[in-house]
């Protein structure tokens, strides 16, 4: 019996001794995931850095959405004052133009018809100019009766009248009235670009019919890029000229860029209850096209802040971290990991709300996403 009390003591001892030895295991693993330890050689392998907080202006602005976009002048939609047939469209979608450049050239009988008609008028105005004058000279003489000087007045003015109308057609043809009164008939006229830019748009091709309602190809000139925002009505009283906005083209690229208000809609569209709004882009030397999809934010008002890099603050469990370098050894760098409170932020910083516990501390602000995730898998 008393080998049996021994028994049951040593069994109970060895069991009160396996509690303690858990409960230090249990204390040692929590401190280990506030204590990080990272060896030099990692630290320069993987770009860390270090950092302390900083003063920083954070914005807050309203989020639109638009697109890129050319003003009126810039764009041209190239079509002709009288039908014809497609001789020659030398140019693609793309392609580069000068103003005065040669687009297409048209074919049409009609053309002909219309000097003809044009230089028989011509010459026959300096007949009847001339007798205009004889008339108005005799009539002034007493000579000759007032109908007739009415009659050659009238004549004379009416076909005066109906070449002028057919000179302007041919200057808004591209012939020279001048060539046509030379004797030089032509069957086909030129198309030339009004403006410099690019070609977006070609609808025709050789041997095809265009009409004077048709649009032969458009030309864009974009070296003067803007942004076309749309601003719902509960915000357009917050946008005022010369207001910073910063703007992203999400299927193309995630870079920020920056423009600046310049006009703002007078009238509200009456199915979106959206007012555009003008923005002009600081850097239009980017390779920006005209109809790209834009996120902007304009912003209305901006304050001073303490932060940190986004990069610099992790959150797990709900609750946001940064790593504070403890200490510098011979090979490693020490980091104890702290709770912060978060405010607001922008597309580079987060503004912190106890910034008094980073006080002229060192915190690692890149790489930290990994070293975080590595201590919560421990």
């Amino acid at each position: 019996m008393r080998n049996l009390y021994i028994l049951l003591f040593s069994l109970l001892f060895l069991a009160c001794g396996n509690k303690e030895n858990n409960a230090e295991t249990v204390v040692n693993t929590k401190t280990n995931k506030n204590a990080i330890t990272v060896t030099k050689a990692q630290f320069e392998s993987e770009n860390m850095a270090l950092d302390r907080l900083k003063t920083l202006d954070f914005s807050r602005g309203i989020a639109v959405t638009g697109m890129i976009d050319v003003p009126p002048k810039n764009k041209s939609s190239i079509s002709t004052f009288v039908g014809g047939y497609v001789s020659q469209t030398p140019l693609l979608v793309g392609d580069e133009v000068k103003k005065g450049q040669l687009l297409v050239s048209l074919k049409n009988p009609d053309y002909v018809e219309i000097q003809q008609n044009y230089l028989e008028i011509a010459e026959r105005l300096n007949y009847l100019k001339a007798e205009f004058n004889r008339q108005k000279t005799l009539f002034d003489e007493e000579i000759t009766s007032e109908k007739n000087y009415l009659q050659a007045q009238s004549t004379y003015k009416s076909n005066l009248a109906t070449y002028n109308g057919l000179k302007k057609k041919l200057q808004m043809m591209n012939i020279s009235p001048t060539a046509v009164e030379q004797g030089q008939i032509t069957s086909t006229i030129n198309l030339y670009a009004p403006i410099n830019g690019n070609v977006t748009k070609v609808n025709v091709s050789n041997g095809a019919y265009v009409s004077p309602n048709d649009i032969i190809l458009e030309i864009v000139d974009i070296d003067h890029i803007h942004l076309e925002l749309s601003v719902f009505e509960k915000d357009i009283m917050h946008i005022k000229k010369g207001q910073k906005i910063q703007f992203k083209i999400p299927e193309a690229s995630e870079e920020t860029f920056e423009a600046d208000v310049h006009l703002v809609g007078t009238t509200i569209d009456e199915t979106t209850r959206r007012v555009k709004v003008h923005g002009h882009v600081a850097d239009d030397s980017n390779n920006f096209i005209v109809g790209m999809f834009v996120e902007a934010n304009i912003i209305t008002d901006s304050e001073k802040g303490v932060g940190l890099p986004n990069e610099a603050i992790v959150n797990m469990d709900n609750e946001s971290y940064v790593l504070v370098l403890d200490e510098v050894t011979t090979d490693d760098y020490k980091f104890k990991k702290l709770k912060v409170n978060i405010g607001q932020n922008d597309e580079n910083y987060t503004e912190l709300l106890n910034p008094e516990v980073l006080k002229e501390k060192q915190i690692l602000v890149k790489g930290i996403g990994m070293l975080m995730e590595e201590s919560s898998e421990e």
